[in-house]
């Protein structure tokens, strides 16, 4: 028996030490909920885990560009719904001008509102969405990946020729009129066609939208399985761990006593 040398109590006492290093780091997981609460306990899972939150955050990006591009596209619908109303108007009064009964003063007050319905399109093709113009001959492209790609949208001109010859009619006279319908008919078949446009445009971009959120949640899920923890069974862990910290803590106690035995033997 020696008395310098304890094995025993090294040897509880390094168990002990690794049994307070796993409750500690299953304090911590539970604590944070993330598996990984240093490089050390995966190293390769949280470099896998980076790229993919990486990714996540530029989805998310992308998600907001596509929708700001949908509302774009609305707003412009919302304004040609108004303009195809004024152009059906303004065929109307082209063919109420036309007729051989009225007055040219009766002409002159269809004229006045024809002219009213022309500046409010006039009006209409300068607004615009949060500082870009609505009705601009220039595409737009939007962002509709992690990576990058983009959507371009054709550009809608209410400035074109289409439009600005049948909005710098002249109805006052029967001759007028006949050319002016003649003009606002094309101008409602170019309308036609541009909210067309639009259609197709919003169904593209829901489409990006709902691959983006599938992308989104089916990444999520994958990041997931990788930090998060599994509280039933780290709770398990826990209890483990603590357990053998305490019956650990008792053994060492007992070990460190026992060189007291020696004092017997000196006694004797």
């Amino acid at each position: 028996m020696v008395i310098n040398t304890n094995l025993q109590a090294q040897s509880t006492a390094s168990l002990l030490m690794h049994s307070s290093s796993m409750l500690a780091q299953s304090l911590q997981r539970l604590s944070s909920g993330s598996k990984i609460t240093s490089p050390a306990d995966d190293s390769a899972g949280l470099a896998v885990s980076m790229k993919l939150s990486a990714q996540i955050a530029r989805i998310n990006a992308a998600t907001n560009n596509v929708g700001d591009a949908i509302s774009f596209n609305q707003t412009q619908d919302g304004y040609l719904q108004k303009v195809n109303d004024a152009l059906n108007r303004m065929s109307e009064l082209s063919i109420l001008s036309q007729d051989s009964t009225k007055t040219n003063a009766d002409r002159a007050l269809y004229q006045t509102e024809f002219a009213s319905l022309s500046s409010y399109i006039t009006t209409a093709s300068g607004k615009d969405f949060n500082g870009v113009s609505l009705f601009s001959s220039s595409a737009l492209n939007v962002t509709t990946d992690s990576d990058g790609n983009t959507f371009s949208m054709a550009g809608l001109n209410l400035a074109n020729t289409t439009y600005t010859t049948a909005t710098a009619a002249d109805i006052s006279t029967s001759a007028g009129a006949a050319t002016a319908l003649t003009a606002v008919k094309a101008a409602i078949t170019q309308l036609a066609t541009d909210r067309a446009g639009i259609g197709a445009n919003i169904e593209s971009l829901t489409y990006y939208s709902d691959q983006l959120t599938s992308l989104k949640n089916n990444l999520s899920a994958a990041n997931s399985r990788i930090v998060d923890v599994d509280v039933a069974q780290e709770s398990t862990s826990y209890a483990r761990y603590n357990i053998l910290v305490q019956s650990g803590t008792a053994m060492l106690a007992q070990a460190n006593s026992m060189p007291n035995s020696v004092l017997k033997l000196l006694g004797n």
